[in-house]
């Protein structure tokens, strides 16, 4: 005999269903099509547990976006993750492109729908703008840090000059949702295809 749920599953298992009932919805009607009565009724609870477990409808598009970007409800941080610790631990530095260019297809992925929610909503509502900017920021300094490791691995030299700022920004472009979307989503690429124009992008770009 199963035993029952805790308290505690419960909860947990109703917070599941709430943002992936808010991503769905999110993705198919947008921000403004969305409503938290819709999101309640998608997820089969009330409305009033859907603000008292995340507030307001733009907290939980954050935690819907931060949960894509993760693929769990984990809180450690993008550098912490495996995946991100692989790539900074790879000795060769076109491997190393190679397991940026794979980890940032597995986020993508996930996410690109929800950023592209995040993306056309701040357009007219101010603290989603301050969410999509956090969000740039957040993408750039987890590239940054791997520019620098990079850098190290080729001692101190990428090709045309380019610093850890710059190779940053290279990545942050070529391994950008908006980079994703246009290939994957609008021109039909596989994501495997993706995966490989874009390690072959950054190896071009910045191996000597």
């Amino acid at each position: 005999m199963t035993p029952p749920l805790t308290r505690a599953e419960k909860t947990r298992r109703t917070r599941h269903r709430m943002l992936a009932a808010a991503a769905g919805l999110f993705v198919e009607r947008g921000w403004t099509g969305t409503t938290v009565e819709d999101i309640a009724r998608a997820a089969e609870v009330g409305v009033q547990t859907v603000y008292f477990t995340f507030g307001t409808k733009r907290a939980l598009l954050k935690e819907v976006l931060d949960t894509a970007i993760a693929g769990d409800t984990d809180s450690a941080a993008t550098l912490d993750r495996p995946w991100a610790r692989a790539v900074l631990a790879t000795p060769d530095p076109a491997r190393q492109l190679a397991r940026q260019a794979a980890g940032a297809r597995g986020v993508l992925h996930r996410a690109t729908p929800v950023l592209e929610v995040v993306r056309t909503a701040a357009a007219s509502d101010p603290e989603l703008a301050a969410l999509w900017r956090t969000s740039m920021e957040q993408r750039h300094t987890v590239q940054l840090h791997f520019a620098r490791a990079l850098l190290v691995k080729t001692g101190g030299t990428l090709r045309d000059g380019h610093d850890a700022a710059s190779a940053a920004d290279i990545a942050f472009t070529v391994l950008g949702p908006e980079t994703y979307g246009l290939l994957v989503a609008v021109r039909g690429w596989s994501p495997a295809r993706w995966e490989r124009w874009a390690t072959d992008t950054l190896v071009r770009q910045l191996l000597p």
